[in-house]
């Protein structure tokens, strides 16, 4: 999710956003435009697709199976090897939401930064063209073992990188061996977690009241 306003997210960044492409989103889901930087253009801001299209699928489909990749296994697929040394991506945030399975329920969380601050996850972005010469922009994020706190909810968790980490993920000079030392999970006392409602469990639910905490019996 991303529910900053445009100011706070173009001075955290540095950037340039357009603000009339700009909506907050408090329910994120696959397939919906999101802001990322590429190292590219890393002095803006763009909306790429979620769920990662690469240069040579046959139709958009294949991005629905492409929402996260794995950080131990990126340099093992071809596709996910060649965008890691060339393509690269923070995915601006300032929550996500993750699923914990109690018995035959499955509880949804909001986890964030506890200075409810924005921050990053490192992500791949590629280009695909489709029958009519359109490009589509899109990307995936990367996956990465769960910390301590979040070993409760789920087992895995996206690489959310700290300031330091995002230049060093934006620069043309880091080579694979550094960039796969930083996908790793974030420090559990940074961030917070806590159950909310299942209206999250619904994209068409994009409002803020789903962000609200929730107690379950």
């Amino acid at each position: 999710m991303i529910t900053k306003k445009v100011d706070d997210i173009t001075v955290r960044y540095r950037a340039e956003l357009d603000f009339e492409k700009y909506k907050p989103v408090y329910n994120a889901a696959p397939t919906m435009q999101m802001p990322v930087i590429t190292n590219q253009k890393p002095q803006k801001i763009e909306f790429f697709r979620w769920g990662l299209i690469p240069f040579w699928a046959k139709d958009v489909s294949v991005g629905n199976k492409m929402i996260n990749a794995r950080a131990e296994s990126l340099t093992e697929k071809v596709s996910f090897k060649n965008l890691l040394a060339r393509k690269r991506c923070l995915v601006i945030a300032d929550g996500f939401y993750e699923w914990k399975k109690t018995g035959k329920m499955k509880i949804p969380y909001c986890i964030r930064l506890k200075n409810n601050e924005l921050f990053s996850f490192a992500g791949l972005w590629d280009t695909w063209k489709n029958n009519d010469g359109e490009s589509i922009y899109s990307f995936t994020i990367i996956t990465t073992s769960p910390n301590e706190k979040m070993k409760e909810i789920h087992d895995r968790m996206p690489v959310i990188l700290n300031p330091e980490r995002e230049d060093l993920w934006m620069s043309d000079s880091a080579d694979i061996d550094e960039l796969k030392s930083i996908l790793i999970p974030i420090d559990s006392a940074l961030i917070e977690t806590y159950p909310v409602s299942t209206l999250v469990n619904s994209p068409s639910n994009n409002s803020p009241e789903v962000l609200t905490p929730y107690q379950y019996d």
